[in-house]
């Protein structure tokens, strides 16, 4: 079966024990291993590899040796408690070992756990969990924690007391960090206020978020597309910070909107052309490009190319202009284009 969204949260933190199996796949290795280590944690408890009862599989060695995951679940374990076969960075190479110990999976094995790479709608992998009447297959795309997930965040690092305008900056540190730099960041607040009792202020927030918070490219991208003009001038501050050269935003910039304008232009529709484009688009990214090609439509789409075409050129002339600058004020231009 597969799960999503809340439901997937949910059986992250409180995975049900009677199930054969658990297949988290995605394209950002940081999200899949955090998931990956919370249900994990959650099926054995904190003592369960001390107790041997957790069963590591590399994915080379699978390829190698097609019996060890079936031979790891049949497995009979010294200490008492329910077992976990864990098979990390498995292929579609792979996909009939992990079928047959799936079908061969009886009430007392060990649970299996299994994390993929990116997968897509046909892969067997995907249809050997999704198939299966007691096993689950998740997707982890690279969205933000919802607020549901954050709280629990929270609540973990023992954080219980959250004033409203410090969850406000935790929610949009929350979509700045990697997971897995968040989580750290909220340890890092759980011990700035321990014995500390009263609420959670936005000050201690500010004390202990990372000193520049890194903002990816993509950011940006979306930013501009969705003409959320206010919200461009400081993530181009902080890339800048980081050293993130103006050509390779143009370039980036170039990239996507040729890819919204090949969508938008397509005889069939934006989703069919979002379809069509090379390496494909998947999940919630597919989506928001699809919303943005519609928003924009094929003639605006072919007035920001222009525009990008003319700052690149300009970037790459002899031009004594300030760089960030021309291609911020481009950007700034596309972002207000699009509210029209």
């Amino acid at each position: 079966m597969k799960l999503a969204g809340a439901a997937a949260a949910r059986y992250f933190a409180k995975p049900d024990p009677d199930r054969a199996g658990l297949l988290i796949y995605g394209s950002d290795a940081m999200r899949v291993a955090l998931r990956r280590q919370e249900v994990i944690a959650a099926l054995i408890g904190p003592q369960g590899e001390e107790e041997m009862r957790l069963t590591r599989i590399a994915g080379a060695d699978l390829r190698k040796s097609p019996s060890l995951l079936l031979d790891a679940i049949k497995e009979v374990g010294f200490f008492p408690g329910l077992r976990v076969a864990f098979l990390e960075d498995a292929t579609e190479t792979m996909s009939d070992a992990i079928t047959t110990a799936l079908s061969q999976w009886r009430e007392g094995d060990a649970r299996i756990v299994v994390t993929a790479g990116s997968l897509n709608a046909k892969s067997k992998l995907r249809k050997a969990f999704e198939g299966h009447s007691s096993a689950y297959a998740v997707g982890i795309y690279d969205d933000p924690p919802s607020r549901e997930e954050i709280e629990d965040i929270l609540r973990r690092a023992g954080l219980r007391e959250i004033g409203t305008e410090a969850m406000t900056d935790l929610v949009a540190l929350s979509r700045a960090l990697d997971p897995g730099d968040f989580r750290q960041t909220v340890e890092k607040i759980s011990l700035y206020k321990f014995g500390d009792d009263t609420a959670l202020t936005p000050a201690d927030v500010a004390a202990c978020a990372p000193s520049s918070v890194e903002a990816g490219v993509d950011d940006v991208l979306e930013i501009v597309a969705e003409g959320r003009a206010p919200e461009l001038g400081p993530v181009i501050q902080r890339l800048e910070s980081q050293g993130v050269q103006p050509v390779l935003l143009a370039i980036m910039a170039l990239r996507h909107f040729r890819a919204l304008h090949a969508a938008a232009s397509d005889p069939q529709g934006p989703g069919s052309g979002i379809a069509r484009i090379r390496p494909p688009i998947f999940g919630p990214r597919r989506d928001k490009m699809q919303r943005q090609a519609q928003s924009w439509g094929m003639f605006k789409l072919e007035t920001a190319l222009k525009d990008l075409v003319e700052a690149d050129l300009t970037l790459r002339s002899a031009s004594r202009a300030p760089q960030m600058a021309v291609i911020e004020r481009t950007l700034m231009r596309l972002a207000m284009l699009a509210r029209r």
